[in-house]
């Protein structure tokens, strides 16, 4: 299922920040959205998420407009990963990945034979079998992270947002992160998009990337937004990431310090 972006004007309270943007995300393929701070890209995930309106323009989901599916057949299509911790007092990592099938579950919230095999498909696809009796509390940042992947993967859905899903994660995580987004996507279909600040990590995963830099007032789109293969974008790439102290190596696709 492919997600379209239609001359989609992204911002709030009326503000722009970014677009028109005409752009598809294709299921199959792990995606990644770079820019600086203030770019707009975590508006722009919020509009994708359906957390805040568009000002203008069309988000398609499988040719269907965005605000026109209910928010629970919604849940049933988007997974979303979030960088905000919820309060897990109490619960199991089987517990958290399970809540991934809320969308359909009865009134009670009960679990059917066939929410029990999505839910231990998604933990045997991550890898986290020996952790699901352990408490949310006590797992390190990376495995909280594989856990909520898994609740996302629980759910079902054909499109999985995260929000800097290797945030936070100390180096080997943020590896093992990346390529199991990337192996979800590849070996299960799913289009999966993320907005990340680790640019090596995606430099070397993606298989697509979305560059946005802070636009001014009569800033052409195509001047502050780019999309293509880390191959593609080689040499537009430095002029996102403006720095006296970087040098950007086209060939082996990344940032060496000056």
């Amino acid at each position: 299922m492919n997600f379209e972006l239609k001359e989609l004007v992204i911002g709030y309270s009326g503000h722009k920040v970014a677009g028109p943007m005409t752009v598809s995300l294709r299921e199959g393929e792990l995606c990644c959205l770079l820019g600086a701070n203030g770019a707009g890209k975590s508006t722009l995930l919020r509009t994708l998420a359906a957390f805040q309106p568009a000002l203008g323009g069309e988000i398609r989901l499988g040719g269907r407009c965005l605000q026109d599916i209910p928010p629970r057949e919604l849940s049933t299509l988007i997974g979303i990963v979030l960088t905000e911790r919820i309060r897990t007092a109490g619960t199991t990592v089987r517990d958290m990945v399970a809540m991934g099938r809320s969308p359909y579950t009865n009134f009670w919230g009960r679990l059917t034979a066939e929410d029990h095999r999505h839910v231990d498909d998604a933990i045997r696809q991550v890898g986290i079998e020996s952790l699901v009796n352990r408490q949310m509390a006590t797992l390190s940042d990376g495995e909280r992270q594989k856990v909520m992947i898994a609740k996302a993967l629980a759910q079902g859905t054909p499109i999985i947002l995260l929000d800097e899903p290797t945030a936070f994660l100390d180096f080997p995580s943020k590896v093992e992160t990346m390529l199991l987004l990337s192996r979800l996507a590849h070996d299960m279909g799913k289009c999966i998009f993320l907005s990340t600040h680790d640019l090596d990590m995606a430099l070397q995963t993606a298989d697509r990337l979305w560059l946005m830099k802070k636009s001014t007032e009569g800033t052409e789109m195509k001047d502050v937004f780019a999309v293509g293969t880390p191959r593609e974008l080689a040499n537009v790439l430095p002029q996102y990431f403006p720095s006296q102290h970087l040098q950007f190596d086209s060939q082996a696709l990344r940032f060496n310090i000056l």
